[in-house]
């Protein structure tokens, strides 16, 4: 039976589809047309592509327009036309498909990109938009790559495999259908993303003002019950901290045991303990941790690779590796939690970073890092501070798992509303 004769049913359907036809497969060839059109002389929004997010213009992405004398070959795509962005990415080693939405006429880059227009009238763009955002085109894709053929950092890919590529195709309403409730649910996504973005944003300002700026010894910001309080001191880490670098000879690792936290598991602000996942030996745990163990509130930094990065710790279960200070506040003279948000806030960063050497790879002496100085207030106004930011950040824990959860349910969707590659193809 050839492709056109074959059909398919996705696992999940709207109720009121559920006795329509099954889903015809076609190819793409069969339901496009190239676009070739060339910009000339003629004046285009100029556009590239983020993988993941889709066609933006290249002084977002760049902050200038780059196509120079190129500029007259560039494609002109229309509304609704795909964009495909042969370069590979780390997300996407098979380059990625986009939808031009919000402008009527752009133009890119014709030595990365192939353009086609759906035609068929029976087919709704955004269907096609949805089925190609969830990567479908590269599952198809990746066993058509040409091995060690690159050109200005493209994939080695024949178009005539893109246009190979089949799909499955419900009736027009039933796309419709689908469109709709993904595009809706897009929606919902961007927004409640905007807003985590606006927390972020709102931290970021409260931490410029909380802190005094370069030559300040008093922050911009007060609680009231501070005002009256006098300046703040600048003391070196040193004098207000204790603290253990735990470089020195590598850990023997294990398949299991005692949780090793590395450099990679350190991020601006938490743990992540999915990103890297290594492990000592129980019966070693001592012998790692003979310079001093981790307790829960201490705060630990990354001196290369990244250098900078910060966090708190926040099981004392773990094990910490190579390339990781802790610090510990004395007590009765510095807040853990404050001395955490004074090293991700942006004077301290910068300080820090002039005080790294290397080149690509920056690195911090220990002795170096110690020896920086930090603004230190009263101890109960550090407290404020870090229950203030603290707040702050669980609003933004909160709200980023509430746009995780709705990623999870739209992929969820996706794998019921179509059918994969494998499945069109089988």
């Amino acid at each position: 039976m050839s492709k056109k004769e074959k059909t398919i049913l996705p696992k999940l359907r709207f109720k009121q589809f559920e006795n329509s036809p099954e889903w015809n497969i076609n190819e793409l060839g069969n339901l496009s047309v190239p676009v070739v059109a060339r910009a000339g002389t003629k004046q285009y929004m100029l556009m590239s592509v983020t993988s993941g997010v889709g066609l933006i213009s290249q002084i977002e992405k760049f902050g200038r327009e780059i196509a120079g004398s190129a500029y007259k070959n560039y494609y002109v795509i229309k509304k609704n036309d795909f964009a495909y962005n042969k370069s590979a990415t780390k997300l996407y080693p098979e380059g990625y498909i986009s939808m031009l939405t919000e402008f009527e006429e752009a133009a890119v880059p014709n030595s990365i990109f192939t353009c086609f227009r759906i035609i068929d009238k029976d087919c709704d763009p955004r269907f096609f938009d949805q089925l190609f955002h969830n990567n479908y085109h590269g599952t198809w894709l990746r066993n058509y790559i040409e091995v060690g053929s690159r050109a200005h950092g493209s994939l080695g890919i024949n178009p005539r495999h893109l246009w190979d590529m089949p799909i499955a195709l419900p009736e027009y309403t039933e796309q419709l259908k689908i469109a709709d409730c993904l595009t809706s649910l897009d929606e919902l996504i961007a927004a409640e993303n905007k807003k985590l973005e606006a927390l972020k944003i709102h931290k970021k300002g409260l931490m410029q003002k909380l802190f005094p700026a370069e030559g300040k010894t008093v922050p911009e910001w007060r609680f009231p019950e501070f005002r009256d309080s006098g300046e703040w001191e600048i003391k070196r880490i040193s004098e207000v901290t204790k603290y253990v670098d735990y470089r020195g000879k590598t850990p023997v690792k294990s398949a299991g045991g005692i949780f090793l936290v590395t450099a990679k598991n350190i991020k601006m602000g938490y743990v992540d303990y999915f990103s890297s996942q290594e492990f000592i030996p129980n019966d070693s745990y001592s012998e790692v941790m003979s310079r001093g163990l981790p307790k829960i509130g201490d705060v630990i930094i990354t001196t290369e690779a990244p250098v900078g990065n910060v966090a708190q710790v926040d099981n004392e279960n773990v094990a910490l590796a190579q390339r990781i200070i802790k610090y510990r506040g004395i007590e009765n003279v510095l807040n853990n939690t404050y001395l955490k948000f004074v090293f991700l806030s942006s004077k301290f960063q910068a300080e820090l970073l002039s005080k790294s050497t290397g080149g690509i790879v920056k690195g911090i002496k220990g002795s170096v890092l110690h020896g920086l100085v930090i603004d230190v207030p009263k101890l109960k106004e550090q407290q404020k501070i870090a229950d203030c930011l603290s707040e702050v950040e669980a609003l933004i824990s909160t709200q980023s798992e509430k746009v995780e959860l709705l990623k999870a349910h739209k992929k969820g969707l996706m794998q019921g509303l179509f059918p994969s590659v494998q499945e069109v193809i089988e």
